[in-house]
Formats: structure tokens, sequence, C-alpha cells
């Protein structure tokens, strides 16, 4: 019988990020970022043990909790905004095996800010590096988006360009159309496949034999700024087949008969004011009224569920012209007779909601959608979360995103 390859998967996550503050643990589409790379070593056939690498003792308490070992603390000195990855690596390669006597057979290198994996990527690296035992590593890579042929540089004194690199036969390669030129990659944050003799006898993270395992480029994702995460968060709930850290997210029906709305912080900001005689007033968008309308028009009923029972929800729903079951504490019995008495499929609803009380309805539905400042729990168990707010268009982005996938 053949032993099983001991395949080590590091995370590295220090604790000073400066552009995001706490970037690693920060939540990102429902949940901590550096969850999503320990799931993508949890979660691989090949990978035998999952560790962070870390100075910080939140972030390793993080860690611990999604299933990666904490075996030690990351030296400061290893932690600095200079720091590059070899000495991160030398350190774990060598601590473990000090103080533990574990010597891996493939290292695996899992960045938190390329949270955005293809399912079965890091099996296949690792098996790619395992099959050729000349190759020192593995890197993940995706075609480039611009050719560096037709890149220049500009000498300092005399002003003039020059170009960036030379095509044996080619004399003007800059001036070639893109289908003469060699085609060129882009590495990736998803994945580096490495031998430990690369990082602690060549003092690389790569070797001198390196090969490329090819990723979609609709999966390069590498969070550096507010305006990257925002962007990528949106990716992941948009419905792309990736390694998640929690139970799979389920995409929009194909067809749709049913969107069940809650009101307060759904339809509103979720403030309130109230006046001296305690009549309130909420604030809402009046661009959900065009986006109900559109959903109507193509066959789709809108519903509103709502756990108040107040004035302000019958008359903007009868503003909005749309039905409302009010004063609901059990709203999952309540969807569930709803559905049952108008003979509704449930596998043609989907579900908007902000709160823990919205989540027993989530399993009933085909989809379950979140506001982007839904609760923290909610956010992790929905299966889509917009990019707008309750009562600031997030209904309209939901009833534009059905149609547009129903097209």
């Amino acid at each position: 019988m053949v032993a099983r390859p001991e395949v080590l998967a590091v995370i590295p996550a220090r604790g000073g990020s400066k552009g995001i503050p706490r970037k690693n643990i920060r939540d990102f589409a429902g949940y901590p970022l550096i969850a999503y790379s320990i799931a993508a070593g949890l979660q691989a056939e090949t990978v035998t043990r999952v560790i962070v690498s870390t100075d910080d003792e939140k972030i390793a308490a993080v860690a611990r909790q999604w299933g990666a070992e904490t075996p030690f603390l990351r030296p400061a000195e290893f932690a600095q905004d200079q720091t590059t990855d070899l000495p991160v690596f030398q350190h774990a390669l060598k601590w473990l095996a000090e103080n533990e006597g574990y010597r891996p057979e493939v290292v695996v290198q899992l960045r938190p800010t390329s949270p955005v994996r293809p399912v079965g990527l890091v099996d296949e690296a690792v098996r790619m590096l395992l099959a050729r035992p000349d190759a020192d590593s593995v890197r993940g890579v995706v075609p480039a988006g611009q050719n560096p042929h037709k890149m220049w540089r500009i000498d300092p004194g005399s002003g003039q360009m020059k170009n960036l690199l030379d095509v044996p036969g080619l004399p003007e390669p800059y001036n070639a159309p893109r289908q003469a030129l060699p085609p060129v990659y882009w590495q990736t944050g998803h994945i580096d496949a490495i031998r430990p003799r690369a990082i602690l006898e060549m003092d690389s993270m790569s070797g001198r034999v390196i090969l490329p395992v090819m990723i979609d480029p609709r999966y390069t994702v590498d969070i550096d700024t507010p305006a990257d995460w925002q962007r990528y968060e949106w990716l992941v709930s948009s419905g792309l087949e990736m390694v998640m850290p929690g139970p799979g997210r389920r995409p929009l029906p194909q067809k749709v008969a049913l969107v069940v709305f809650d009101f307060d912080g759904v339809m509103t900001d979720n403030r309130v004011w109230v006046d001296q005689d305690g009549r309130e007033m909420v604030a809402a968008s009046r661009a959900e009224g065009p986006g109900l309308r559109a959903l109507e028009a193509q066959g789709i009923r809108p519903l509103v569920i709502s756990g108040e029972v107040n004035p302000v929800v019958t008359a903007r729903c009868r503003k909005l012209q749309v039905e409302a079951l009010q004063g609901i504490a059990d709203k999952a019995a309540a969807l569930r007779e709803y559905l049952q008495a108008e003979k509704i499929d449930p596998a043609q609803v989907v579900y908007l909601g902000n709160d823990v009380n919205d989540l027993p309805c989530f399993p009933l539905v085909a989809c379950a959608v979140a506001v982007a400042d839904a609760e923290p729990e909610v956010l992790r168990q929905a299966d889509l979360v917009l990019t707008r707010k309750g009562g600031h268009g997030a209904v309209r982005e939901l009833c534009e995103m059905i149609l547009n996938h129903m097209k």
C-alpha cells in the first residue's frame, strides 16, 4: 500500500494590513476573508494539513474557528511591511521540523487575498507537481490582460522610447497584430505548490523548474483596496462556482413565480422617526416602484411579509401595489401556508431579507438573498448578497437581477 504524500497548506496572514485594517479576518461576503483559503485547503483531497502563519493572536483565533492549525505565532521580524514570502515559509518549515519532526513532501501556499478559487484547483496543482519529479513548483496563471510585447521603456536622458521586449524574427513586435505575438501569462495568488527543497535549499519560493496550472480569468481576484473588496464581494454573490467556507450558494432559479420581501431593513433603511404622538415614519427609495412593476409585467408576483403591525407598512405597500402580510411572528409558517394556498412551487420563489427572523424562510425557497447591510449571520447564510443597502435601492437591484437572469 502506497503511503499518502504529506501535503502542507500554509496560509500567510500577518496582522498589520495598512490598506484595509484587519483585512484577513474582516467579513467578506458573509465569512472572514481567511476562511476561504482555509476552506480551500481543508476541502482539497490531496492536502493533509492546513496551518496559518500569523503574528496576530486574533487572526490565529479566527483561523482555529474555521479549522486551521496555528502551531506557532510568527516572529515579528517576519511580519513587516516589506517581508517577502520566503522567510515566512522557511520559518514555518524549520519550526515544524525542529518542534514536531514534521517534513512535508509538498507545501501549498494559499494567499488570503485571493479568496475566489475554482473547486479542484488545489488538487490539480498538487497532482501536477507530484507527477513531475523534476519540477520544483507549480504556479497558478491566467492569460495576461496586457501584452508586454507592446510595452515601452523611456530613456531618461534622451526621452526616446525603446520597446520592452524583443521577439526573434519579428523586428517590430509593438506594431504586430496580437495574434502574431507569443502568448503570455500573469501569475495569480490563488495557488503555489512547492517542493520544500526549493524553499530550504535553493532559497526560492519557486525553484528553477516551474509548471503552470491554468486558471479561468473570471477567478482573477486580488484584494488590496476597499474598492477591490466591494467589487469582488459582488462577484462571490453572482453565483460563480467556487470554494466556499459554508454551504454551497444556490443560484437564482431560471423561472421565478414569487419574490418575497421583508419590510424593515429591506424596503426601508431600518430607521424610524417617531413624533410626540407616537406616529412613525420610515425612509424608503422611490427606485423600488419601477422595479416591482417590471417584475409584475413578467408575471412575477411580489409579496411583503412583515413582523410589524404598523400603518406605515400598509401605506407603503398600498402605494407600491404589493400584497402584504403583517404582524407575522412566524414568517416561515406564514410563507408555507401562502405557498400552499396559492399553489406556488417553492422552487420558483426568491426571498429577500436582512435580519435573523428571516433565516427560517431561507431553506423554504429556491434562492435566499440578503441586502448589503444585513446582519452577519444573514450574510453568511444567504445565497446572494446585493451591493445595495436596505432602503437604498436593494429591492430594485434584486428585481433587475432576476429579470436579467431570466432573459
